[in-house]
């Protein structure tokens, strides 16, 4: 696999839309699937980026990618870097593309001075789960991650009111 992996341009926002429907269908999460072309450029490329892409491509067809962002650990003091998704399309799984942009990301945590990286997995993709357990990731079975969705944040009230 000769892949290659650069980070991504307002060029690139509607091909990274289409890897996200892509994984959204994948995860069975299509349903969830609410980011637009603007809400996408706005976050990677707006006045304060919240995130950032990479784009793997192999002889010139995007191939995949993995968009992440910093997070911080106050116990180390340090940032970290926190892989929200890495998704390989099906033609070129099992060829070096994930293993590259996992590298890839790992490289650019360690460059930025981060403490670690970190991500989650689907419990039934076992296929990821072997795949990052090959390269030396190991779960966190002592945290249990939790979210306030869209709806759960707007109901949340001070008390009192």
């Amino acid at each position: 696999m000769n892949a290659s992996f650069d980070a991504a341009t307002p060029a690139d926002v509607p091909v990274l839309l289409s890897l996200i429907g892509e994984l959204a269908e994948f995860e069975r999460l299509a349903h969830e699937l609410v980011v637009t072309e603007a809400s996408l450029a706005s976050a990677l490329f707006g006045e304060r980026p919240a995130v950032e892409a990479v784009l793997a491509r192999v002889a010139g067809e995007v191939a995949g990618f993995a968009l992440y962002f910093h997070n911080f650990s106050t116990f180390s003091g340090r940032r970290g870097l926190y892989l929200e998704d890495l998704y390989v399309r099906p033609a070129f799984r099992g060829e070096g593309v994930g293993r590259g942009l996992l590298v890839h990301v790992a490289q650019l945590a360690a460059a930025r001075g981060c403490g670690r990286m970190e991500w989650a997995v689907l419990n039934w993709n076992r296929r990821a789960v072997g795949f990052y357990e090959s390269l030396g990731a190991r779960p966190v079975n002592d945290w249990t991650v939790y979210r306030l969705d869209r709806a759960a944040l707007d109901a949340l009230r001070p008390p009192g009111r």
